[in-house]
C-alpha cells in the first residue's frame, strides 16, 4: 500500500475525476452530433438519453456513503471505475437507443460513486485546513477530462465509435491507478472523539437555498452541456472538428474556475455567485446568436467552462463551510441538486429544440439565468463565525482517526497531521 502526501492525493483524484466526470460524463455532448446522425435520433430521444446519467447519479450519490461505508474508499472507487469502463464501452458499441442508454446509465453510477469514495480517503490522508482546496483541485479534474476528449473529435473525424474505445481504454487505467493509490479505510472511532454537531434549523435553510441555487445552475447549464456541439454543427453549419474546439475551450477555462471558487469562498460569494451565473446566461445567448461564427462560438465556450467550474467549485466549498465535519453531506447535497437540475433541464431543452429551434429554446434557459443571478443576494455565504470554528468542534478532528490497511488487512501507522513537526518527522 502505496501512501500519498496531500496534494498527491489531489492530483491523483482529479485524474480520476478527469475519467469519470469528464470523459464518462460531459464528453458525451462533444459527440451527440456525430451519434445523432449516425442512429437517426431525434433532439427529443438525445434529450432524454442525456438526462439518464444524470438520474442514475442522483440516485447512485443517496447510497454511496453507505456503499463507502461497507467497502471501503478503495474498493468503492475501484467499482466506480469498473462501471465507467462498462459505460463507455457499452456507448462505443450502441447500435440504438437502448444500448446507448445502458452505456449513460452505468456512466452516471461511475460518477456518482466516485467523489464519495475520494472523500472518504481524503479524510483519512487530508489535513482538515486544505479540505476545500483539495476538493476544489479535483473538481477540476472535471475540466482536464473535458480537454482531453478533444482531440479524439480533431483526429477520429466522424469516428465516435473509436474515440469512446479510447476512453474505454483510459478508463481500464484509471481502475488500476485507483486500486494502487487509494487506500483501504476503515473507521475507528475512539472514546474521546468529538461527534459532529447537531445541524442546526438555520443551517438546514441555507443548505436548502445552496440546493436550490444549485439546482438552477444545472438546469441552465445543461442546455450547453447537452446541446452545445449540436447547435454549430446544424444550425451554425460548423463541422464536427470545428465543434471539438468548444469543448477544448470549456476544458480549459474550467481550469481557472478551481481559483475564482477559492478566492470567492473567502471573499464574497454572493456577488461572484451573481457574476458568474450571468456569464453563464451570457455563453447561452453568445452560442445561439452567432453558431456559424466560430472564433465568437469558442469565446462562448470559454465563458461557459469558466462559469461553470467556478459555479460547482464554489458550491462545493460553501457546503463543507456550512455543514463542517459532514463531508458526506454538505458538499454532497448540492452536487445532487446540480445534478438533478441537468436531469431536468436535459429532456426539456431536447424538447424546446424539437419544437422551437435552438436559438430561441438557448434564449429561454439563458432568461432563467439572468433571472437567477439577480435572486444572488439571498446566496449562503459564509458567516464570520464559520470562517473561526476550531477544528475539534467541527467533527472533523476524528477524521485522523482512521486506519489504513494494506491488501492483507493489516494496519499501517498513520500519524496525526498535529503530531507532525515542523521537519516533517513524527
Amino acid at each position: 500500500m502505496t501512501r500519498i502526501s496531500g496534494m498527491r492525493f489531489a492530483l491523483i483524484g482529479a485524474i480520476l475525476i478527469a475519467i469519470s466526470f469528464g470523459l464518462a460524463r460531459f464528453a458525451f455532448g462533444l459527440f451527440v452530433p456525430q451519434i445523432r446522425a449516425d442512429l437517426d435520433m431525434s433532439a427529443r430521444t438525445i434529450g432524454l438519453i442525456a438526462a439518464l446519467p444524470l438520474t442514475s447519479f442522483v440516485f447512485i450519490s443517496l447510497i454511496a456513503p453507505l456503499v463507502t461505508k461497507y467497502f471501503g474508499a478503495r474498493n468503492t472507487t475501484v467499482l466506480s471505475a469498473s462501471f465507467s469502463v462498462l459505460g463507455l464501452a457499452l456507448i462505443s458499441q450502441a447500435s440504438g437507443p437502448f444500448i446507448l442508454g445502458l452505456g449513460v446509465i452505468a456512466c452516471g453510477i461511475c460518477t456518482g460513486l466516485m467523489m464519495p469514495a475520494l472523500t472518504s480517503a481524503m479524510q483519512a490522508l487530508v489535513d482538515r485546513s486544505i479540505h476545500g482546496r483539495v476538493s476544489s483541485i479535483m473538481n477540476a479534474g472535471t475540466s482536464i477530462g473535458v480537454a482531453f476528449s478533444v482531440p479524439a473529435v480533431l483526429f477520429l473525424v466522424g469516428a465516435w465509435r473509436y474515440a469512446y474505445l479510447s476512453f474505454t481504454l483510459i478508463a481500464i487505467g484509471g481502475v488500476f491507478l485507483a486500486w494502487y493509490f487509494i487506500p483501504s479505510v476503515s473507521k475507528i472511532t475512539p472514546a474521546n472523539a468529538a461527534p459532529p454537531p447537531k445541524i442546526t434549523v438555520r443551517q438546514w435553510w441555507r443548505l436548502l437555498k445552496l440546493s436550490l441555487f444549485a439546482f438552477a445552475m444545472g438546469f441552465i447549464a445543461s442546455a450547453y452541456w447537452t446541446f452545445g456541439p449540436d447547435l454549430v454543427t446544424n444550425l451554425g453549419s460548423l463541422t464536427s472538428q470545428q465543434s471539438g474546439w468548444l469543448w477544448l475551450a470549456v476544458g480549459i477555462a474550467g481550469l481557472g474556475g478551481a481559483v475564482i471558487s477559492d478566492l470567492a469562498d473567502r471573499n464574497n460569494p454572493a456577488i461572484t455567485h451573481a457574476l458568474m451565473l450571468m456569464m453563464l446566461a451570457t455563453s447561452l445567448t453568445l452560442l445561439a446568436a452567432s453558431p456559424s461564427q466560430l472564433y465568437l462560438a469558442i469565446f462562448s465556450a470559454l465563458v461557459f467552462g469558466l462559469a461553470y467550474m467556478s459555479l460547482t467549485g464554489l458550491y462545493l466549498m460553501t457546503g463543507i463551510r456550512l455543514l463542517p465535519g459532514r463531508l458526506s453531506m454538505g458538499p454532497v447535497l448540492p452536487f445532487l441538486a446540480c445534478a438533478l437540475g441537468q436531469a431536468v433541464g436535459a429532456p426539456l431543452i431536447g424538447l424546446l429544440v424539437g419544437k422551437f429551434g435552438y436559438a430561441e429554446s438557448f434564449s429561454m434557459f439563458a432568461s432563467v439565468g439572468i433571472l437567477i443571478s439577480l435572486l444572488s443576494a439571498f446566496y449562503p455565504g459564509h458567516t464570520e463565525d464559520e470562517l473561526d470554528i476550531p477544528e475539534e468542534e467541527t467533527g472533523l478532528q476524528a477524521a485522523f482517526d482512521y486506519q489504513l490497511q494494506d491488501d492483507e488487512g493489516e494496519p499501517l501507522e498513520m500519524t496525526r497531521p498535529e503530531q507532525v513537526n515542523k521537519d516533517g518527522g513524527p
